[in-house]
Formats: C-alpha cells, structure tokens, sequence
C-alpha cells in the first residue's frame, strides 16, 4: 500500500493578492458548509503565506474559521493530523480558529 501525500506542490501559478481573493468565491458542493468547502480549498491550493492572507480576507468578509465539515470536523481539526500542516493550523490559530 502506498501513502499519498497530504499537500502536493504548487508550481508556477502566481498568488498575488487578486488571485487568493478568488478562492473566497463559490459555492459548496450539496452537504458541505460553504464556509469551510471555501477554507479547505484554499488550504489544499495554497502555500502557507498565501493561505495567512486568504484567512485574512476570509475573516474581514465575516466568515466562520469555526465551520464544520460534514464529518463534523474543523478545518483546524482536519489539519491537525497532517504531516505538512503545522503552519497552515498556526495561521488559524492566530486568526482565532479553534
């Protein structure tokens, strides 16, 4: 059995601020919280220094860092069990996840 990685790498696209704005819109997929269908995504499209701003934008638009998956987990929570996600979970730490 092979593991697959938790984070694949991003080459080549460029994140200026315009581009992570981007990821706070869309709609969910059916039983998913919009606010954390648009947190995970943003997580599993970007770098952590991008993410620190998408949380910031995330936040001054009023969205939840709290909001649950269907499985009832946190993003926070989520991220916590991988490898490669220490700083994504201490960037929503310092913004006010829990």
């Amino acid at each position: 059995m092979s593991l697959k990685k938790d984070k694949q790498k991003i080459l080549g696209e460029v994140f200026d601020d315009a581009r992570i704005a981007e990821f706070l819109v869309g709609e969910a997929p059916d039983g998913f919280n919009r606010d954390f269908y648009l947190l995970e995504r943003a997580y599993r499209g970007m770098k952590a220094e991008n993410f620190s701003t998408f949380v910031h934008l995330f936040k001054q638009q009023g969205l939840d860092l709290n909001s649950q998956s269907p499985e009832g987990e946190t993003l926070l929570a989520r991220i916590g069990e991988h490898v490669q996600g220490t700083e994504y979970a201490e960037i929503l730490r310092a913004a006010g996840a829990k």
